[in-house]
């Protein structure tokens, strides 16, 4: 009836019945359950000790109560890209979010709501995909981050945005300012701004304008 294929699980979640639930839910779908714990350095201790296939985490979890589960799981990808991993939520972290579904080149991966968890054959389907190499994020956690991903140029003016990308063309100052019928020293002020738009290291003075490059070709269509 099930997939043969046995996953080892770690199990992460706070509130005991859930907790129990799950692990008896899983283990009735043919995974088996290496080890259910209640906040994050449990689940770091039972990855460790189990190396587990997959990991289904909370993300609030003691001691904090805020996104332990899910820095916990950012730092195991991190030692192990080859470990599954699933964020079960109630709502959106948007700090760590990102970072474990760019984690691993965004394979093997899951971020869904618990509120949106209404089947049970395609919640166990999903872990499988994951631990598959899959990625399954909520549509809502998709919006959401979304939403908060602004644009890093946005402090920019339109004529610094036009510096910007001369600069990412390779043009000196000199050039800029022909290109633009401005001084040399008035793009040079242009740049200075820039730079500090972006928040960029006070470096070396060349090593910043490539890191406002690359701002801005993150921020450029398909980029």
């Amino acid at each position: 009836m099930h997939d043969k294929r046995i996953v080892r699980v770690v199990l992460a979640e706070d509130g005991v019945l859930l907790r129990e639930g799950l692990a008896g839910l899983l283990s009735r779908f043919g995974f088996e359950v290496v080890a259910a714990v209640g906040d994050a350095p449990g689940l770091h201790a039972a990855v460790a000790e189990h190396a587990p296939d997959l990991v289904v985490t909370d993300i609030r979890m003691p001691p904090g109560f805020s996104d332990e589960g899910l820095r916990a799981a950012v730092q195991l990808r991190r030692a192990n890209p080859g470990l599954a991993v699933v964020a079960l939520s109630q709502y959106v972290q948007h700090s760590y979010a990102t970072d474990l579904l760019d984690s691993a080149g965004g394979r093997g991966v899951g971020y869904l709501l618990k509120d949106r968890v209404v089947d049970v054959a395609e919640f166990v389907a999903t872990l499988r995909q994951v631990v598959d190499g899959g990625t399954v994020v909520d549509p809502d956690v998709v919006r959401q981050l979304l939403r908060r991903r602004a644009d890093p140029l946005s402090p920019l003016s339109a004529r610094e945005r036009e510096v910007l990308a001369l600069v990412a063309e390779g043009h000196s100052n000199a050039a800029i300012g022909k290109l633009l019928v401005m001084s040399e020293a008035g793009v040079g002020k242009h740049v200075g701004k820039i730079l500090a738009k972006l928040n960029l290291p006070p470096t070396d003075d060349t090593n910043r304008r490539v890191l406002a490059v690359l701002a801005y070709l993150r921020s450029a269509p398909g980029g």
